[in-house]
C-alpha cells in the first residue's frame, strides 16, 4: 500500500481544512495510510519534534474539521526551503516514513517547495490555497471566493453607515500583489473606486479629484476600496508633508490605509472613514463553492498519486476542475483585468 502525506504551506485560507479531510477520506477509500505533516515545510526539515512535525492521520479524528476556518495541520513560511540542501533533507525524510507522494496545499511559494521536491524524485501534487487568487493558470483557489463574500458583507454594511452619515469610506482588503479580492469586491458593492497593486504609479490626488467629484454630485457614501499592497506601486507622494498642517506625523511611517483616509479627509472636506477588514478574511468559515473545490481537488489529487503520477497542479478552468504539469502552470504569468479596473473607476 502506498503512504502519502498532506501539508498546508504559506499564508492560511478558508477550504484548506475542507481539502485536508477530503484527502483523507479518498485516500482512506484508496486504502493509502496518510501522514499530515505540521507547519508546512518546516515540518519536513527537522525545524520541531517529531510529534511537531507530522503525526498519522485518523480519518475519524477528522471529519469534524472541514467547517473549521484556519488549518489543522497548521502553517508557516519557510524561507530555508530555498536552500538545496533542505530541499534534499525533506525528501530524505519523507523517504524515511515511507512516503509515495504529497499533496502540497498552498499558494505560489509552496509550489516552487513542491517543485524542487518532485526534481528529488518525490512525486507532488498542488492544491491551490490562496485567498489572493494571484495562480493564473487556474480560474480561482481555495479561500478566494469566501474572502470576496467576508469583504462583501463587510462592505454592503460599511455603505449603509456611509449613506446614513454622508461620509465616505475607504475599505482595505487583503491583496499583497494582486487586487483580485478589491475588485471583485468593487464590483459586487457598487463601490465606485477602487485601488490595486497592478496599477503603476496611481495617484492619490487623482483619486481625491474623482471622490470629490462624486461627493459633489451627491454621492456622500461612496466607497473607496484599496488593496493592501497598493501603498508600494503608488506614485511618490510626501504624505508627511500634506497632513503637518492638519493632524500630528510622524516622518518615515510609511502610506498606509489610516493616513490614505486622511489625505482624502482634507483634499475632499469630507468626513471620510477607514476600515481594515484584516485576518477575518482568511479566517473564515470556507463557502460552498471553496468547499465543493477542495472536494474536486482532493480526489484527483489522491487518484493522481494512486497512478504514480506527480509534479502536476489542479485547478479550475472553464469552470471545470482539471489538472497540468506544475512546471507549465508556474510559467504562466498575471493577466490584469484593466478594463474591468476602468470601469469601476468611471462609473
Amino acid at each position: 500500500m502506498k503512504k502519502i502525506a498532506v501539508l498546508t504551506s504559506g499564508g492560511d485560507s478558508p477550504g484548506m481544512n475542507a481539502a485536508v479531510m477530503e484527502v483523507s477520506r479518498f485516500s482512506a477509500l484508496a486504502g493509502m495510510p496518510l501522514v499530515g505533516i505540521k507547519r508546512g515545510f518546516n515540518g519536513l526539515i527537522g525545524k520541531f519534534s517529531p510529534k511537531d512535525s507530522y503525526t498519522h492521520m485518523e480519518l475519524d479524528t477528522l471529519l469534524d474539521i472541514a467547517d473549521q476556518p484556519g488549518t489543522y495541520l497548521r502553517t508557516a513560511r519557510c524561507t530555508e526551503f530555498y536552500e538545496p540542501e533542505y530541499q534534499e533533507k525533506a525528501v530524505a525524510f519523507l523517504k524515511s516514513l515511507d512516503i509515495a507522494g504529497v499533496v502540497v496545499i498552498g499558494g505560489d511559494g509552496s509550489f516552487h517547495g513542491a517543485q524542487a521536491m518532485c526534481r528529488l524524485g518525490m512525486p507532488c501534487i498542488g492544491i491551490p490555497g490562496t485567498i489572493d487568487n494571484d495562480l493564473e493558470y487556474s480560474e480561482t483557489s481555495l479561500g478566494f471566493d469566501t474572502a470576496v463574500n467576508v469583504c462583501v458583507d463587510a462592505v454592503r454594511s460599511i455603505r449603509a453607515t456611509s449613506r446614513s452619515h454622508d461620509r465616505p469610506a475607504v475599505v482595505e482588503v487583503m491583496g499583497r500583489n494582486c487586487g483580485d479580492i478589491a475588485m471583485a469586491t468593487a464590483m459586487s458593492t457598487g463601490s465606485e473606486i477602487v485601488v490595486v497593486p497592478e496599477v503603476k504609479n496611481w495617484d492619490v490626488m487623482k483619486v481625491a479629484k474623482r471622490l470629490k467629484e462624486l461627493v459633489e454630485r451627491g454621492n456622500t457614501r461612496a466607497t473607496v476600496v484599496v488593496a493592501e499592497g497598493a501603498y508600494k506601486t503608488m506614485k511618490p507622494f510626501d504624505h508627511n508633508k500634506f497632513l503637518a498642517p492638519y493632524t500630528k506625523v510622524y516622518e518615515g511611517e510609511p502610506m498606509n490605509v489610516r493616513r490614505l483616509t486622511h489625505v482624502l479627509r482634507y483634499k475632499t472636506g469630507t468626513e471620510a472613514r477607514y476600515n481594515t477588514i484584516g485576518y477575518t478574511q482568511r479566517g473564515h468559515e470556507p463557502t460552498a463553492h471553496d468547499s465543493s473545490f477542495a472536494f474536486e481537488a482532493a480526489y484527483m489529487a489522491v487518484e493522481l498519486l494512486k497512478k504514480g503520477i506527480g509534479n502536476e497542479v489542479i485547478g479550475v478552468r472553464n469552470g471545470r476542475v482539471f489538472h497540468m504539469p506544475i512546471d507549465k502552470a508556474m510559467l504562466i504569468k498575471p493577466k490584469f483585468k484593466r478594463k474591468i479596473y476602468e470601469l469601476i473607476n468611471s462609473l
